[in-house]
């Protein structure tokens, strides 16, 4: 069985890992000479993504590239707690979220494709299912994110990205020089005026942070947006703006866009996985587009054939992603709340957000992908 994957980011390396597993030859073509590149910003692994990881057998790899962070903490721009609750996982879960740059992520699975055996050729980008490698492919997997040329040439009608009326900076700050009281441990989120702020102390003394910055039009250029204008921006936040003051640098910064429902995911021998066909947020991405990895190569491997593996494959996944989707509309609109919306949620969640949250979320933090077939003659 031959396959073909289209992007050689966190889901083109994932489902190169679990279908070479499985007994799949597998190549995957990157466009970039360097998936992984040495710039970007954090990205947070909920349990449920490290389930995913443990079935593709390099969950102590990224663990070690990152660390745990236990609790998540809600704020008020103004300082007030409003929730304090575990963080991306159930309070009695053993493992504990983590947190680590998408470049250690990136280059940890793929460095784990390595040695499963697959192929992969960087620096050539492919245009879709429609080139030259791709003949004679038994599967072609497109895994190319969030403008996919797979999703167009699987239906020149899917729908396009919009802009999220979002737009996000993130980079780090010197924890050492922060005179201003804030938390110093957990995952920090703080409701603010322009959008929202979240930051965490990481082990060796830096803060990393992201500025998600509610606008009706993007800025020319996110990455022109200077460290002042964001602490002027957030001036009214008195944890965030201590944050900003303390910047050491800009790590990542981007336009928030989002996508309707794909109707078309998958057909004949062609699927969509990750963002490509799911770019639901909500923190769940790496996590969703490696819990795709692995029941992609599991349903694959149970089935008589590609299309029905396929089709098993989209019934599992359409009803997760399509819940967790409507998660992201609702943590959207959150973001860009207007003060009499503000002023409700500041009294009304600390009486019944840390209540209401476990059971919230337990469908999405005990979910388990499985693991992954033996290695099966072809």
């Amino acid at each position: 069985m031959r396959v073909v994957v289209i992007g050689g980011g966190v889901a083109g390396s994932a489902s190169a890992i679990a279908l070479t597993r499985v007994g799949f030859e597998v190549t995957v073509y990157e466009a970039y000479g360097d998936p992984a590149g040495p710039v970007g910003s954090y990205v947070s692994l909920a349990v449920n993504g490290l389930r995913a990881l443990a079935a593709l057998g390099c969950l102590e790899q990224v663990q070690e590239a990152g660390f745990p962070v236990a609790r998540q903490l809600m704020w008020s721009g103004r300082g007030k707690l409003l929730g304090d609750v575990a963080r991306g996982r159930n309070p009695e879960d053993t493992l504990h979220s983590v947190t680590l740059m998408r470049a250690d992520l990136v280059t940890a699975l793929r460095a784990e494709a390595w040695r499963s055996g697959a192929r992969i050729v960087t620096g050539q980008r492919l245009a879709g299912s429609r080139e030259p490698v791709t003949d004679g492919a038994d599967l072609i997997v497109g895994a190319d994110g969030i403008w996919s040329a797979t999703r167009r040439e699987l239906d020149p009608h899917a729908p396009q990205p919009v802009y999220a009326k979002l737009y996000y900076i993130s980079g780090t700050s010197d924890g050492t020089r922060i005179r201003t009281e804030i938390s110093r441990q957990g995952f920090n989120w703080i409701f603010a005026k322009r959008g929202v702020f979240i930051y965490l102390p990481a082990p060796d003394g830096s803060i990393w942070w992201t500025a998600q910055i509610a606008s009706p039009q993007p800025p020319p250029d996110p990455a022109a947006v200077s460290l002042t204008d964001l602490a002027e921006l957030f001036r009214t936040e008195p944890q965030a703006e201590a944050v900003l003051r303390a910047a050491t640098g800009v790590r990542a910064a981007n336009t928030g866009y989002v996508l309707a429902p794909v109707s078309r995911r998958y057909h004949g021998t062609t699927v969509l996985i990750g963002d490509a066909a799911h770019p639901v947020g909500a923190g769940q991405g790496a996590s969703m587009a490696m819990e795709d990895a692995v029941v992609l190569a599991r349903e694959l491997a149970a089935a008589d054939s590609v299309p029905a593996g396929l089709a098993a494959f989209d019934r599992q996944r359409h009803p997760r992603s399509g819940k967790l989707a409507k998660t992201e509309t609702a943590n959207r609109d959150a973001k860009t709340a207007g003060p009499v919306a503000t002023r409700m949620r500041e009294m009304i969640m600390p009486h019944v957000f840390n209540r209401f949250y476990e059971k919230a979320t337990s469908w999405l933090y005990e979910y388990d992908p499985g693991s992954l077939p033996a290695r099966q003659p072809r």
